[in-house]
């Protein structure tokens, strides 16, 4: 496989800082209310997206599997956000659903373009 040799451009860096910014938000709020699924959400975050970049070979070759987990653990997050909330929204809670759904869009786009 040539995933040594994979180029690391524009969209593999707003994936990153996407799900940076939705980990370091429910980090946050776990850590303001106390709340250990917010801490885990944001732990999840952080697992896939190193399952998903770094470059330890047993995991690398996975990345197709990584890249699909992240998917349903970002649509399972925005779901449950609604369904926690009741279709209450707020406005951190909007922004954060944002970059969670643009962060799926450049998963889905990322591997369209051939990426292992």
């Amino acid at each position: 496989m040539q995933s040594s040799n994979r180029t690391f451009g524009i969209v593999q860096a707003l994936i990153v800082l996407f799900a940076l910014f939705t980990a370091a938000v429910h980090l946050y709020l776990g850590v303001i209310y106390y709340d250990n699924l917010f801490v885990l959400n944001g732990l999840g975050y952080l697992g896939l997206l190193g399952a998903l970049f770094l470059p330890i070979p047993i995991i690398r070759d996975l990345r197709i599997v990584w890249r699909w987990l992240l998917v349903g653990y970002t649509a399972l997050t925005i779901a449950l956000y609604f369904v926690i909330n009741q279709l209450s929204v707020d406005e951190l809670g909007l922004v954060t659903k944002a970059a969670e759904f643009l962060l799926i869009v450049l998963l889905i786009l990322d591997s369209r373009r051939g990426r292992a």
